[in-house]
């Protein structure tokens, strides 16, 4: 029962299915870049681009994605005004880029009076799943393709403290009561009422468990599931370690206004230590040493991807 629409665009759907090497690197366009300080980010950019690209041409052929190209799309923002498309990765800067993708779309003046309910739930931005297959191939081939990404652990770590530590009215009555339920024995009453007070490790034991209580969230789940770095060729690679210089970088080459810069603050809880290395440490402290190993494992293809070394 296709439609004519959805025969015509075919083709393009089809080459998602099967094996599929990525297309050959495009090179930036870097008309925009003014001035000569971003030689350095520019050379960190090239080097992370030919990795990835690399990285997917190995991974690719022992691999047979078999996943339908809107299911792909179902993470990735757009921003038609400068042609941006912009994959979110919960814990990596997402709330402040969807504040950027606002203003340059016009629907706000600045990054810095944005609510950050108004960026989660305003529904202002549009994904790329809710244009027809034509709408999303079109962009695909000739927006600047976007992904920030994070060292997994620190992510983890960040997403746990964040959902788990403070009060939270979804979390932890729809991923904590059943955490509770399953991994501590004798939980008291109030623990298995509220779902507050989720430990470290019975998190872990919940994220490495193959039958789970709860299914997966964005907050934990893999970037190569979130996505899809070896099917979409993404143009542009940022890290959260260098996540302002990136994203002042990106700004720069899709052409946005001189005065837009990346925003600096911390969304939430702002008086809360970042979740750096060494806080990451502590929280791995709780962990047996399998545990710690299967964590890894969990995130081996993220590891992989980005370059980022083992901890």
């Amino acid at each position: 029962q296709l439609s004519d629409q959805q025969k015509m665009s075919e083709s393009p759907l089809s080459r998602f299915r099967g094996v599929y090497l990525p297309p050959a690197l495009h090179p930036l366009n870097k008309t925009l870049v003014k001035g000569g300080k971003w030689k350095d980010v520019d050379s960190t950019q090239e080097k992370r681009r030919s990795f990835l690209h690399d990285f997917c041409k190995k991974y690719n052929s022992r691999k047979q994605p078999r996943t339908h190209l809107v299911h792909l799309v179902s993470r990735i923002y757009v921003e038609d005004r400068h042609k941006v498309l912009y994959c979110e990765v919960p814990k990596a800067g997402c709330s402040n880029w969807k504040r950027v993708l606002m203003v340059l779309n016009g629907l706000a003046a600045s990054a810095h009076n944005i609510s950050h309910d108004d960026v989660h739930y305003g529904k202002h931005l549009r994904k790329l799943d809710s244009y027809d297959l034509k709408g999303i191939y079109t962009r695909l081939n000739t927006y600047t393709k976007t992904i920030f990404v994070r060292d997994p652990m620190e992510r983890l770590v960040s997403a746990f403290r964040d959902k788990f530590e403070h009060p939270n009215s979804y979390y932890h009555p729809v991923f904590g009561k059943a955490i509770i339920k399953r991994y501590r024995h004798n939980a008291n009453e109030e623990a298995l009422k509220t779902g507050s007070g989720v430990k470290f490790k019975e998190f872990i034991q919940y994220l490495l468990d193959s039958h789970r209580p709860v299914g997966m969230d964005i907050h934990w789940e893999q970037v190569s599931k979130l996505c899809y770095p070896c099917l979409i060729n993404y143009d542009f690679i940022g890290k959260f370690e260098t996540l302002e210089e990136d994203a002042n970088y990106f700004l720069q080459l899709v052409g946005a206004p001189a005065e837009l810069k990346f925003p600096k603050f911390k969304d939430r809880h702002s008086s809360d230590e970042r979740t750096s290395a060494e806080v990451v440490r502590q929280y791995l402290k709780e962990l047996s040493k399998e545990e710690r190993q299967l964590t890894y494992d969990f995130y081996y293809l993220d590891y992989l991807m980005f370059n980022y070394t083992s901890p």
